[in-house]
């Protein structure tokens, strides 16, 4: 009895041991793209970050300083106002109406088309001499010398800030309808019964509803704006006189220049500001998987 059980046992262990080599075999594309594609690369712009002159250069360049005020105002201004406009814009599309539906697919839209050519758009009709926003101003209003959209630092920037918010808002305001329909609305109907107005439904259920979804969208849209360098690269290039860069083009204009170095630094600066918002990021997510 015990020699037929032996062969069993031998079976088993050589079956696991095919289904282990077969699996490390299936794994060793995924792992040589890897390392290829990211770990090499890491490793790489890591080890050229070891040169402790090109942060003094870096620190001493007035571009740098700017920079960082750029990127923290970016942060601010961009995020909140996005998403306060779509905490105020969910409420109108989670309604139950045929004609809304239709809205919600055409605002999705910015969102869903690629950014280049969008963006690229943007930059056409912003344009101060030719654009179709200070041509639209002169037949209205006659204004014959439009805004310089993009050849004013103020309003660069404001623009950048503007394209960004209309690109990426669409995805958060359906992230927030989502939200919204998760909740009850049994809580409303009662609500409605004892006299609460629209105001008082918001503050006492749909916020304390949706404040853990609102706040862990909000340190990922802080992640995600942070890496954002199409709408100030593509929009004005950080111009006008590298005066509009946030950190997420800087290290492409040092590049541009040929100063590899000056470059990976300022990728490297920037992640003491991403790594503690992934933390918290993480955090939270774990404890609400819990």
């Amino acid at each position: 009895m015990s020699a037929p059980a032996t062969v069993s046992a031998e079976m088993t262990s050589g079956h696991t041991r095919d289904r282990a080599l077969w699996g490390a075999l299936m794994l060793m594309p995924y792992i040589l793209v890897f390392a290829v594609m990211v770990v090499y690369p890491v490793g790489y712009g890591l080890w050229l970050g070891l040169n402790w002159q090109s942060y003094r250069a870096l620190f001493a360049d007035p571009i740098f300083l700017r920079t960082v005020v750029n990127t923290i105002i970016f942060l601010f201004v961009a995020v909140n106002l996005k998403f306060l406009l779509a905490l105020w814009l969910s409420g109108f599309f989670v309604q139950q109406r045929a004609w809304v539906r239709i809205v919600l697919v055409l605002f999705i839209l910015p969102w869903a088309v690629p950014s280049i050519p969008t963006i690229l758009s943007f930059r056409v009709m912003l344009n101060p001499e030719n654009g179709m926003l200070n041509q639209q101003l002169f037949h209205w209003f006659g204004i014959v010398e439009g805004p310089g959209w993009l050849t004013d630092p103020t309003l660069a920037f404001a623009s950048s800030i503007m394209v960004h918010i209309w690109k990426s808002l669409p995805f958060w305001t359906l992230i927030l309808v989502t939200g919204r329909l998760a909740i009850s609305q049994d809580l409303y109907e009662a609500a409605s019964v004892d006299g609460a107005n629209r105001w008082q439904q918001f503050r006492f259920i749909t916020w304390p509803s949706l404040a853990t979804l609102y706040v862990t969208s909000t340190m990922l849209s802080m992640i995600w704006t942070l890496g954002d360098f199409n709408s100030v690269y593509l929009l004005t290039g950080g111009g006008p006189g590298d005066l509009n860069h946030v950190l997420a083009t800087l290290g492409i204009r040092y590049m541009r220049n040929n100063n590899l170095d000056l470059g990976i630094a300022s990728i490297i600066v920037a992640m003491p500001l991403i790594l503690p918002m992934v933390f918290v990021m993480v955090k939270r997510l774990s404890k609400g998987a819990e």
